[in-house]
């Protein structure tokens, strides 16, 4: 008979530990809250449906990036995050904020191969209690 060969298994607290660790600023954390909200299809991205979800309020967090071409867009979805009183925050690049919101194309080696722009993204559904979460939350009080 062939001799069975023992198996190492990886206990999951380990691997949410090391998703788990204190960001060191803000952009950090934004980064881990969006990644997390994205997991659970909590992410909301372009700016139409950001517009949408504000004016709902069902938005709990909006992101906007300030490189936005359009003077326009700003000015709306800072009125309508101001009317809701919704959180907003302001990041320095679309490219930025694209990548964290997963508009990105890998290639086969798990390259990056092109990044879309995002104007703006809302936050709909944080998904689960990280302490990048309680760090951003705690920023914006």
């Amino acid at each position: 008979m062939a001799e069975e060969t023992p198996v190492l298994e990886v206990s999951p607290a380990v691997v949410d530990a090391v998703m788990d660790a204190t960001p060191e600023n803000l952009e950090d954390a934004l980064r881990i809250v969006l990644q997390k909200s994205r997991e659970v299809n909590g992410l909301i991205r372009g700016l139409s449906e950001v517009a949408r979800a504000l004016d709902r309020r069902t938005a709990h967090l909006c992101v906007l990036a300030e490189d936005c071409e359009d003077e326009e867009y700003k000015k709306l979805i800072t009125a309508l995050a101001k009317q809701g009183e919704v959180d907003l925050i302001n990041v320095e690049e679309r490219e930025k904020l694209a990548q964290w919101a997963g508009l990105t194309k890998m290639d086969s080696t798990g390259e990056l191969k092109k990044t879309f722009k995002c104007s703006c993204v809302a936050v709909r559904d944080f998904g689960e209690r990280t302490r990048a979460l309680e760090f951003l939350l705690s920023h914006l009080r």
